[in-house]
């Protein structure tokens, strides 16, 4: 892929599971906190895969689009947009009602020194969204996150590992779990908990970094020594095909790819594309923060999107200087300080 035009039409072509998923669904689609880096391709899919189904359904993409033209860009697509800070009340009853809702409104990065934000977003909101959506099915992101370093040899949690989570951003995000667990149960609302670990795309993810590590010639921190990945688009549709296997009380989901990913190996790979020598410092830990997705897997499928194919197409993205969004993922934190 050689642009971002490119890469967005790819993050957003649809399988014909979701087609047929979101052409059975009754109602329409409202995503919060779309403004995000996963947000505006999985309105995108959403869109795409309801237009091929023939359905006459809406999707609202709710942010604060307080900058750029991300706005403009989603109306293009036939998605309708809505601007509103979610913490007032007031613009929040004011969205529309709808039967189908994707939270994805967080805060992680900046959470030291602002913890009682994070709290807001990750804990408080979701309880003023779930009285709000008592009628509809949710399927609210969460992250893998709220599980401890585990040995690399377990190869991951499942999704009835107690959960652990180290530092105040992973603690604030088993508050929201807990929240809108609490409505799940009070008024019978069918919900999804997506623990995801993660997501890339070109321009953002733990493969980019290490990429560009390499590339420049960087030594790359192996103390972190092992990760899960997934490709953003099949993540996204992951999600979108969670509204149909919500429960009450919440489902919880883990969401990545099906490798324990060793960030070593990962480094040498992109080396060999450069032809170039990877650089390391520090050894790996024998633990790390490592997600079990078969279940996901059982579910939907193994993810479209390889995780060679995503190291040779992140190798020609950084090679080529495409266009990134400097935001670093922090995977290698061991001590959930975001």
């Amino acid at each position: 892929m050689k642009s971002v035009q490119e890469l967005e039409r790819k993050l957003s072509e649809p399988s014909v599971k979701l087609t047929e998923t979101l052409a059975k669904l009754d109602g329409d689609l409202l995503i919060l906190g779309a403004g995000g880096k996963m947000g505006p391709s999985l309105a995108r899919l959403a869109k795409n895969a309801i237009d091929e189904a023939g359905a006459k359904k809406k999707v609202f993409a709710v942010s604060r689009f307080s900058s750029g033209n991300l706005r403009e860009e989603l109306e293009a697509s036939g998605i309708e947009t809505i601007a509103a800070d979610l913490l007032n009340e007031e613009q929040l009853q004011s969205l529309p009602d709808v039967k189908n809702v994707i939270f994805m409104a967080g805060n992680k990065f900046g959470t030291t020194g602002r913890e009682y934000y994070s709290w807001a977003m990750n804990a408080y909101l979701p309880g003023r969204v779930a009285e709000k959506y008592r009628h509809s099915r949710i399927v609210s992101f969460s992250t893998g996150n709220v599980y401890p370093l585990t040995p690399v040899s377990m190869q991951g949690v499942t999704e009835d590992h107690p959960t652990a989570p180290v530092g105040e951003y992973a603690q604030s995000c088993l508050g929201r779990e807990r929240v809108f667990e609490y409505f799940s149960r009070l008024h019978k609302i069918p919900m999804v908990h997506f623990r995801l670990n993660y997501a890339n795309d070109l321009r953002y993810g733990v493969l980019l970094e290490i990429a560009r590590s390499v590339y420049e010639r960087k030594p790359i921190d192996l103390r972190m020594g092992h990760v899960n990945v997934i490709w953003q688009g099949d993540a996204n549709e992951f999600a979108l095909r969670s509204l149909a296997i919500c429960e009450c009380p919440p489902r919880i989901l883990n969401v990545t790819g099906p490798e324990t990913v060793s960030i070593r190996w990962l480094a040498k790979e992109f080396a060999k594309r450069f032809n170039v020598e990877s650089e390391f410092h520090h050894d790996e830990e024998n633990t790390a923060l490592l997600s079990n997705a078969s279940e996901s897997h059982k579910l939907f499928g193994y993810p479209r999107v390889t995780l060679k194919q995503m190291i040779d197409w992140t190798a020609d993205w950084v090679a080529s200087g495409g266009e990134t969004l400097d935001k670093p993922t922090h995977f290698q934190e061991r001590k959930g300080a975001f």
